[in-house]
């Protein structure tokens, strides 16, 4: 589509001028020698940006202004005024304006402000649109949810993806927060650059700093050629650093220095290379509780932590269930099938009681699961054992507690045994998976492990 332009001022040379410059450009121009002329034209026509002059006879700009963005408030509207006038520009700036230009002016200089400001209008019309789709629709951006929670974080989602600034993404294992990354980018100026995410708890420790930002060869061993990082990699776009908390300290720091510095260098290499990224940053973990234990720098948390979103766990949003089941069902939808899976009753029913450790991600592995036992139906014959129980069992643990007290560190500890043991028995001892199952990381299910004696040094 076409971006109109209407260039508003007295003077014809300026006016000729800003015609042929914006034209060179690829936009559509249409020029007003006044701002009652320019009203008339606003009648018949629908202008992506305005720029106009400040000091004109008859109406004046800042007049001209208020009227447009009574009319038209999706417009954006430039103005152009001289050194002198300054309290006007002010003035224009409190009515809406995007932004103000002193005059004579550098060419390169009001063709960037004009771009700027329309990816902001351009950005703005996106949101407003899927705030309305929001609204008609159970869905944002392959997140699934209706439910006032989830409402909540679909707004927060948009007015964070408008800003430049770094974003905590807090939540238990399972409940999208990649999705929710995703999201913020996909809604933001930069969504036509790239997105990498990068999960900091699977990459050994010895080679994380090579993976963030590259390398040179012959650095070390296995260095046989260059290679670009991550933070290359997602050059003007986001970089989605999952489980933040697993970074070593180390890589801590140096992460901390390219945050305040906004440039790197790579393993072995002496030049320093700049870094336009986004980043975005998201954690299981309780992050403030590890800055007060000192494996976690309290000045990188707050470097990261600037904007935060909580996802929230799905046994507080059961509402959505219904709706997650649907889309499942639809995804694992056997090839050639009439129609996706339907529900039991009963199965529903269990799924609604259950209380979710695993989050979205727990269902979805159940549903798939129960579709490969029976594509037609979801029934409740086919479930796991501890969806049918409704309720979570603590593994035979007693609650109670006798008159005489009890010690509770030491049962605890026993209880987590119990779970670490029973995690590995039905992941068939892989520890990788086991440590999934009860949202951790592999290097923290090991160290659990190691903390009883049961670590063997194997996958």
């Amino acid at each position: 589509m076409d971006i109109r332009i209407l260039v508003v001022d007295d003077e014809l040379s300026m006016r000729e001028f800003l015609s042929i410059l914006l034209e060179r450009e690829g936009y559509d121009v249409l020029v007003a020698g006044s701002a009652e002329e320019a009203l008339n034209l606003m009648e018949s026509t629908l202008f992506d940006l305005v720029l106009s002059d400040v000091n004109m006879p008859g109406l004046t700009g800042i007049e001209l202004l208020a009227r447009i963005k009574e009319k038209s408030p999706e417009t954006a509207v430039l103005m152009l005024t001289a050194f002198s006038a300054a309290d006007q520009a002010v003035e224009a700036m409190k009515l809406g304006a995007y932004d103000y230009v002193f005059k004579p002016f550098k060419n390169e200089e009001i063709k960037q402000l004009i771009k700027n400001a329309l990816e902001k209008q351009g950005l703005r019309r996106e949101n407003m649109l899927l705030r309305k789709d929001v609204s008609e629709r159970d869905s944002f951006c392959g997140i699934i949810g209706k439910s006032l929670k989830m409402r909540e974080l679909f707004s927060m989602i948009q007015k964070v993806a408008a800003s430049q600034s770094s974003v905590l993404i807090l939540g238990e294992s399972g409940t999208g927060k990649e999705l929710a990354a995703r999201s913020i980018h996909t809604c933001s100026l930069r969504k036509s650059k790239p997105f990498v995410a990068v999960n900091c708890g699977a990459i050994p420790e010895n080679l994380i700093e090579s993976e963030l930002f590259g390398h040179k060869k012959g650095s070390f061993t296995s260095a046989v050629s260059d290679r670009s990082g991550l933070f290359e990699q997602a050059e003007e776009g986001t970089l989605f650093l999952d489980e933040i908390g697993e970074l070593p300290l180390l890589m801590q720091t140096k992460l901390l220095r390219v945050l305040q510095e906004r440039e790197f260098k790579r393993v072995g290499d002496a030049q320093t290379r700049k870094t336009n990224v986004r980043i975005i940053s998201a954690s299981n973990r309780d992050l403030e509780g590890q800055v007060k234990d000192g494996s976690f720098r309290e000045d990188l948390f707050y470097r990261l932590d600037v904007v935060q979103l909580v996802m929230p766990p799905l046994r507080e949003r059961i509402e959505d269930i219904p709706l997650l089941i649907e889309y499942f069902c639809r995804k694992y939808q056997t090839e050639g099938q009439g129609s996706p899976a339907s529900v039991a009753p009963g199965a529903l029913k269990a799924l609604m009681n259950h209380p979710f450790p695993g989050n979205v991600r727990e269902l979805e592995n159940c549903i798939e699961r129960c579709l490969v036992i029976d594509p037609t139906v979801i029934a409740e014959s086919n479930l796991p054992q501890q969806f049918l129980a409704g309720k979570m069992t603590c593994l035979n643990a007693d609650c109670d507690i006798p008159e005489s007290g009890l010690m509770l560190e030491p049962l605890l500890e026993d209880l987590e045994k119990k779970y670490l043991l029973k995690a590995l028995e039905l992941t068939g001892g892989a520890k990788k998976k086991a440590g999934e199952l009860l949202g951790m990381s592999f290097r923290s299910f090991r160290y659990r492990l190691a903390k009883f004696g049961l670590d063997s040094g194997e996958e």
